[in-house]
């Protein structure tokens, strides 16, 4: 057993400036040679053959440095980064992030695949065609679905191709008229409620009952000819497993709506439980989460998403065919919803996937959700043994599965330490990870962790000494948890009042000369 302590933190910090204020006109890093004469020859002038509307009228605007002051640039910024390759991060409840393991960085670099053109004939890549239609086969048996696409960029993604699929099938039936509406619930993934708002449909949300989840008589009562379907996670971000789900959808189904089901809590039911079984009709996994990719906050990600057969028509194209001697691209779909995105979708993160998903096998697979249960679970109770005022809302006594929303509510009252305090100052400690919650927090002073399959009982048992400690600060000098961090690479707290007042900040360094009057 490893030893257990808090660490003596301190992180690099570096007054650096952004890199455009590191130019100095003329200096370069690398200056190519002139082409050699007989080439020039040969070749003749190639720039003369570039049509004049598609060339630069003035070079790009990029900074000119040396390389060496490319390099400490760089470096610097990465010692004044905390990530889940150095620290104890213990993941973001709700979204999974796990250690990647090095070798299928290796893989997806390799030059057969890397360089891989998007437009390459279908011929030449028939081991990325055999890949992708493998892993379809992979999710169909995890999840019970009939078919997926793999093109959606991430979970949002996904869920707006679900609820396009639905507005066809709909639209199909005659009914898409009078079907406006889609039910879902509060601790449900918000892209749950806002993709099918941006695919046009009405949405009603339904607040927690006592044990967390909609009771069926709320679910029973929003139903109405006008009901789509529902978008629901399960387990949602409480970690609650919804045990009357089947009930749900059978409500839904009597009602003539379809059901979808949300799945990037997928960690911990891979072997265990399936959307098919529920009843559902349409699933996504965030591949980029439960599969062991990296999370990449807003990309790459791959939101793959499935079906049931009746709906397998109307899944974007082309879709990964095999006709028994080759694989093939099918673009020939008449009730397709069309293309999602370009190509065939996220490959890099597929092909991590993949490799992750065949070096597991079928029963590591299982013991992936089996220890990201034990996991959560003796975390959760260190940090209730440890902490006497951290509450868990909602079914008392209930074991959550992969993750809890805790709330800090009576420290709080006691001291006026909040989670967005605690938050600044667990990174003084070297702990890169601690999440509150969507907002609008529904518990109040939230904290949701979910310590998946990585993380090593040690260091369950220092993230939870870390919380003890801010804990036991925030009753003997609150002010000094809120006015940190203090041994972080951003050493002052930030104007979160700014983050409102787009007059304050810029997106780019053109955007900012142009704002700030400094062109």
């Amino acid at each position: 057993m490893g030893i257990v302590k808090i660490r003596n933190f301190h992180q690099a910090h570096w007054d650096e400036p952004i890199i455009f204020e590191l130019s100095t006109p003329g200096l370069r890093g690398v200056i190519p040679p002139a082409p050699e004469e007989e080439i020039q020859n040969e070749i003749g002038d190639v720039l003369a053959s570039i049509p004049g509307g598609v060339r630069r009228e003035n070079p790009p605007a990029l900074p000119e440095l040396d390389q060496k002051s490319v390099l400490a640039h760089y470096l610097k910024l990465s010692q004044e980064t905390l990530g889940s390759n150095i620290c104890n991060d213990i993941s973001e409840g709700t979204c999974t992030m796990k250690y990647n393991p090095r070798i299928n960085e290796q893989l997806v670099n390799l030059p057969g695949i890397a360089e891989i053109h998007p437009w390459q004939d279908e011929e030449t890549i028939q081991g990325l065609l055999e890949i992708y239609y493998r892993f379809e086969q992979f999710l169909k048996e995890i999840s019970g679905m009939d078919r997926f696409t793999l093109q959606p960029q991430g979970g949002a993604h996904a869920v707006f191709t679900a609820a396009s699929i639905m507005r066809a099938y709909h639209r199909d039936r005659g009914e898409l008229g009078k079907r406006t509406e889609i039910i879902s619930a509060a601790f449900t993934h918000p892209c749950d409620h806002a993709s099918p708002a941006t695919a046009g449909f009405k949405l009603i949300i339904l607040p927690p009952g006592e044990n967390g989840y909609p009771s069926v008589e709320a679910v029973r009562a929003a139903i109405s000819e006008r009901t789509a379907g529902m978008f629901i996670t399960n387990p949602e971000d409480t970690g609650i497993y919804n045990t009357e789900i089947d009930q749900f959808v059978k409500m839904i189904h009597d009602a003539g709506g379809l059901c979808f089901y949300d799945q990037a809590n997928a960690n911990v039911l891979l072997g265990i439980a399936r959307a098919r079984e529920a009843g559902f009709d349409l699933c996504h996994f965030n591949i980029h989460k439960t599969f062991g990719t990296p999370h990449g906050c807003s990309g790459p990600g791959l939101g793959a998403m499935g079906c049931r057969d009746f709906l397998a028509k109307y899944l974007p194209y082309p879709t990964v065919e095999f006709d028994g001697t080759k694989y093939f691209l099918d673009y020939n779909r008449p009730d397709s919803i069309g293309k999602i995105r370009q190509f065939l979708g996220p490959m890099g993160v597929l092909l991590r996937a993949y490799s992750w998903i065949m070096t597991m096998g079928k029963d590591w697979l299982r013991e992936v959700s089996e220890i990201s249960a034990i996991n959560h679970n003796y975390l959760q109770k260190k940090i209730e043994d440890l902490i006497p005022e951290i509450e868990i809302p909602y079914a008392k006594g209930r074991r959550r599965f992969e993750e809890a929303r805790y709330s800090w509510n009576k420290l709080t009252e006691a001291t006026g330490v909040g989670t967005d305090d605690i938050l600044r100052r667990i990174g003084d400690f070297g702990i890169q990870h601690y999440w509150s919650s969507h907002h609008p927090w529904v518990v109040p002073e939230p904290m949701t962790l979910e310590p998946c399959e990585t993380y090593r009982k040690e260091d369950l048992e220092e993230y939870a000494l870390v919380l003890k400690k801010i804990r036991d600060e925030a009753y003997e000098n609150p002010e000094f948890v809120k006015n940190s961090p203090y041994k972080c690479a951003a050493h002052k707290r930030a104007d979160e009042a700014s983050l409102d007042d787009p007059t304050k900040w810029a997106t780019t360094w053109k955007a900012y000369l142009k704002k700030f009057g400094k062109k």
